[in-house]
């Protein structure tokens, strides 16, 4: 197999003209995008920089503590996003703690699964298998509990009068917001669903496509791949599940009533 070319910054650099491209396009139709595509594109430099070098002194120290450490750091930023994801959320600690617990539950219980009883380093808590395999299970899962939160808030709003109707006829408070509830699982399924479609025949993920590149065959490359498709999948389902659900049980009480006035944004 032949050796390939080691990236330089300047071929980096220059990986970035297209999204330059699109930038002044956007200048061109007057699109207002053009600073989302520039801070976001800079954020994201910035924040890979340091997490390279950070990432190489973990990888180097070798420590259960610092491993931990990092763990909390990704968990803590994920929270975040879920919150700011959302146009309405559960008002007091339940606003940034509900996605952030069943996030990081599902994440936690499908990462120590896996490194435990599949992969098994040595030893098991290993920052190299730990820390990567933490974050893709973690990022996917934010993104399914951000939409599903996010879907459910806005339709148990949009639809309080059909809620309260079916309250009033009699309904559970599950059975009256079945249908919410449907919305919002199916938002949150669908982005690791179009994922696991697509991989292989549309498009070949990255941990497979990197490991292709280092010389590993591509057969193995396919096994570690499968492995990390099902267990984000895992992982997302567990933790939509767990936020929705969750949440449902916060915006209605043991009397049967919807209480949107626990919805910031919303009233009872």
């Amino acid at each position: 197999m032949s050796d390939y070319h080691a990236l330089s910054y300047v071929d980096v650099v220059a990986a970035s003209v297209f999204l330059i491209v699109n930038a002044v396009i956007s200048i061109l139709l007057n699109l207002g995008l053009t600073r989302t595509l520039i801070v976001s594109a800079l954020r994201m430099t910035v924040q890979l920089l340091l997490v390279g070098l950070v990432l190489k002194f973990i990888f180097f120290a070798g420590s259960l503590l610092w491993t931990l450490l990092a763990a909390t750091v990704m968990v803590a930023f994920a929270s975040r996003e879920i919150w700011a994801r959302q146009n309405r959320h559960l008002t007091g600690l339940w606003g940034p703690g509900l996605g952030a617990g069943a996030m990081m539950i599902a994440g936690l219980l499908v990462t120590v699964y896996a490194l435990a009883g599949l992969i098994r380093p040595d030893p098991v808590w290993l920052p190299q298998f730990a820390l990567p395999l933490f974050g893709m299970v973690l990022g996917n899962t934010m993104t399914g509990v951000s939409l599903g939160l996010d879907t459910l808030h806005t339709a148990l709003s949009q639809r309080k009068r059909e809620v309260e109707a079916q309250l009033l006829l009699g309904r559970s408070r599950w059975e009256a917001t079945r249908p919410a509830t449907r919305q919002a699982l199916r938002s949150g399924f669908t982005p690791i669903i179009n994922a696991m479609a697509a991989t292989g025949a549309v498009s070949l993920p990255g941990m497979m496509t990197g490991q292709i590149l280092s010389g590993v065959d591509p057969q193995e490359a396919v096994k570690y791949q499968l492995l990390i498709m099902f267990l984000i999948g895992g992982a997302t389902g567990l933790g939509v599940l767990g936020a929705i659900y969750g949440s449902l049980w916060r915006l209605t009480d043991a009397r049967h009533r919807l209480r949107l006035d626990r919805l910031t944004g919303e009233t009872s």
